[in-house]
């Protein structure tokens, strides 16, 4: 007889939660920026697919309730939800709908050693931290240096302001971590040339992204998940 492949161990969740007297809620979160896109960058946000996720960034609230009762019918086995009408679950097709990124072009790597990170911000952004974390970067600093356009921008500041406005949607809605504050530099790399941008499956990386968080978070030792809690 074969063996299921659904495997029901003590560390799910959803075997934990039956003995457990409250029902346990993850930790999450959502950077939002409180106000509408600047005009000047609309744009080249709509050339690279992130006009319709910067609509989402003036006050979206995550249903954390919601969000830990679907993990706890997720199987990593399958990358399924397991309900009672049915198994269901996240497709790209979710991403482009939802979120309007494409899931097509060059897919996006995780890993990507970023050797002169001072270089590489001076260049993209025409502004340096004062220290970074690591290869990680502060939330705070983005917006404390690029929430406002100046009114004499040049053409150059404009796409350097779209650099750090795309930075901030990368780590405050689509790729979110569990520190709540930091993103890692490497997300400035993808964003350096405008035309090839579009080119990239930021979907399909956003997607695998949040199945690998949601596998995680299936532990019962989890008390947050990351990824785009929006999908």
């Amino acid at each position: 007889m074969a063996a299921s492949l659904i495997r029901f161990d003590d560390k799910h969740i959803f075997a934990a939660q039956l003995v457990m007297v409250d029902n346990r809620v993850l930790n999450g979160f959502i950077h939002n920026m409180g106000k509408h896109t600047i005009l000047d960058i609309r744009g080249h946000l709509q050339a690279v697919g992130f006009l319709h996720v910067s609509s989402m960034s003036g006050g979206c609230k995550p249903d954390l309730q919601l969000i830990s009762a679907l993990v706890e019918r997720r199987r990593p086995e399958t990358h399924t939800f397991h309900i009672p009408c049915g198994e269901c679950t996240i497709t790209l097709e979710d991403t482009t709908l939802q979120l309007g990124l494409s899931v097509d072009g060059t897919i996006i790597t995780r890993f990507r050693i970023v050797l002169d990170k001072v270089t590489l911000y001076r260049s993209l952004l025409g502004k340096v931290p004062s220290k970074f974390e690591g290869d990680q970067i502060s939330m705070n600093w983005f917006k404390a240096n690029f929430d406002e356009l100046l009114e004499d921008r040049t053409e150059e500041v404009i796409q350097q302001y779209d650099r750090a406005y795309i930075m901030r949607l990368i780590g405050g809605i689509l790729m979110l971590e569990k520190s709540q504050n930091l993103m890692h530099v490497r997300w400035l790399r993808h964003v350096v040339d405008f035309n090839d941008r579009g080119k990239l499956s930021w979907g399909f990386f956003v997607l695998s992204t949040l199945y690998r968080e949601m596998c995680q978070a299936t532990n019962l030792r989890s008390t947050s998940i990351d990824g785009s809690r929006l999908l």
